[in-house]
């Protein structure tokens, strides 16, 4: 009985090795394809520039008075921003004889440089400063004026 034990064992022994070698063969098969996708970039909404300081108590001659802010980011990630450009806009509350001519803006760009994160109130810029000029006649008309500035950024 031990010689048709042992053939069994052979047998099933000879089995397995058959089988792992059949596995092993289908292990190394392989195949070539090609498939498609795609992916897309998205876009961003324009930041907001924020003047914070408040330049108050002008008059003809005085001096400069500094000009600075922070950004509203409404996008989901940081945006850069190169500058911050300031111009004279328009003049309220003044009667007649007050022009945007009575007044200068210095270094009316700001250089920042900076990512922005996303969020109100972030970031910063300064430089750009105000002031009136004395232009040697009477400047009663800009009493009480309210001047009105244009803020871009690049």
């Amino acid at each position: 009985m031990s010689g048709m034990l042992a053939r069994k064992k052979i047998a099933a022994f000879g089995a397995a090795c058959f089988l792992l070698a059949a596995a092993g063969a289908y292990a190394y098969w392989t195949q070539s394809g090609a498939g498609t996708g795609s992916a897309a970039t998205g876009t961003n909404d324009a930041v907001t520039v924020n003047q914070t300081s408040s330049p108050a108590a002008l008059y003809p001659g005085g001096p400069a008075q500094p000009l600075s802010g922070n950004f509203d980011n409404p996008n989901e990630g940081k945006v850069r921003v190169a500058s911050v450009t300031v111009a004279l806009s328009s003049i309220e509350d003044a009667p007649a004889g007050c022009s945007l001519a009575d007044y200068q803006l210095n270094n009316a760009t700001a250089t920042v440089n900076a990512e922005i994160d996303p969020g109100d109130g972030v970031g910063s810029w300064s430089g750009p400063s105000i002031q009136m000029l004395n232009t040697g006649s009477n400047q009663d008309g800009c009493k009480n004026a309210s001047i009105n500035l244009t803020y871009t950024s690049t």
